[in-house]
């Protein structure tokens, strides 16, 4: 047997206990709907986090294989001293982003120009790997943006998924059996009503034919 509230069998209660079970049906449908739409949202970025993924993935790897050419070339000392002093090649600005009230932060990255090296002992494979992960590095902001926001958007699909089975399963079916109950005890009182009028007339025609 469902649980009820405490409440009297009034039928001020009964209007009460009514109108709460169907304000909360109306917030059940409408975290239904926000659920769906997060699921939805969750799907598509699943989407563009694989793609994103994969193309980091890829870019990291033609990455390192350029970065052990040169370091073949140059070697490891030569290397360091041709990267002191370079100004970022990456531009990153880091804003607040909401979707479906869900917030996240949004990566814009940008490349910017790389700064020309004189040395005369560098090699055209530095230059190479340097554009590489340039572009390895916006990449990668892209994939951290598309993985924050995804599991964030997972997170708050579970939290709604929680809360509507929580109004289905728990607290909904305990207003409407609280109502069920409190139409039960109306009707009864009103049966016991009549029957006891029915008593006191039949008592009366008694009366009044002695």
């Amino acid at each position: 047997m469902k649980k009820r509230l405490s409440v009297p069998p009034t039928k001020s209660a009964l209007l009460q206990v009514s109108r709460q079970a169907k304000f909360l049906e109306q917030g059940q449908s409408m975290l239904e709907k926000k659920r769906d739409l997060l699921t939805r949202l969750v799907y598509e970025r699943l989407a563009q986090y694989r793609a994103l993924r994969a193309e980091a993935a890829a870019e990291l790897k033609e990455a390192y294989h350029w970065l052990g050419i040169v370091q073949m070339r140059m070697g490891g000392q030569m290397l360091r001293q041709s990267a002191v002093g370079l100004r970022q090649s990456v531009s990153l600005r880091v804003t607040a982003r909401s979707s479906v009230g869900v917030e996240y932060p949004s990566v814009t990255a940008e490349e910017k120009p790389l700064q020309p090296v004189g040395l005369m002992w560098t090699d055209a494979s530095f230059d190479e790997v340097r554009l590489r992960l340039r572009h390895l590095t916006v990449t990668l902001a892209r994939l951290g943006e598309a993985e924050n926001a995804l599991w964030r958007l997972l997170s708050a699909s579970r939290k709604t998924q929680k809360r509507v089975n929580a109004l289905k399963y728990n607290i909904i079916p305990r207003y409407h059996a609280t109502v069920q109950h409190i139409r039960a005890a109306l009707e009864e009182d009103e049966r016991n009503t009549l029957f006891q009028i029915k008593v006191l007339r039949a008592r009366q025609a008694t009366a009044s034919q002695d």
